[in-house]
């Protein structure tokens, strides 16, 4: 599947999660999204953007594991498993972005409501590694962004 649907697909799971655990498990399929988007783009993507993308999927995979969500609470698996290519990285990148800024201020309401030091450091924790991975994405469109300003 194309990484745009997943991404879409994700979206529309953040903005359906009403409680901390469906934030959590959102969360966890972003950062793993974008480990999956990242390692496929370190290896099929442009040339000039294949390190960036290197470092993208070592980002979601850094910060997969800082989430502890055990795969049966996702229900369906990982949607990042569906990942088969990357149509148009521009797009692709972009939606991933703006996943991970929405990623972001949901863990911001979970931190407000948690209750207990391991759930508001997890979520600390998760918000840092996710802000990390949209650093790197923006790195890469700017990449992209030079690269079809100046074509060789």
């Amino acid at each position: 599947m194309d990484a745009v649907r997943i991404i879409a697909a994700s979206r529309r799971g953040l903005a359906e999660a009403n409680t901390v655990q469906g934030v959590i498990v959102e969360a966890w399929q972003a950062q793993a999204l974008a480990e999956a988007v990242g390692s496929h783009l370190a290896i099929f993507g442009p040339y000039e953007v294949r390190s960036r993308a290197r470092g993208l999927g070592d980002a979601g995979g850094r910060s997969s594991g800082g989430l502890l969500c055990p795969a049966s609470v996702t229900g369906g698996g990982l949607r990042a498993a569906q990942l088969s290519e990357v149509r148009d990285a521009k797009a692709a990148l972009t939606g991933l972005c703006l996943l991970l800024r929405e990623v972001c201020e949901a863990l911001v309401a979970v931190v407000l409501l948690a209750d207990e030091d391991g759930m508001y450091w997890t979520c600390v924790e998760a918000m840092d590694t996710v802000d990390e991975a949209r650093d790197r994405v923006a790195g890469i469109l700017e990449k992209l962004e030079v690269r079809d300003r100046n074509p060789a």
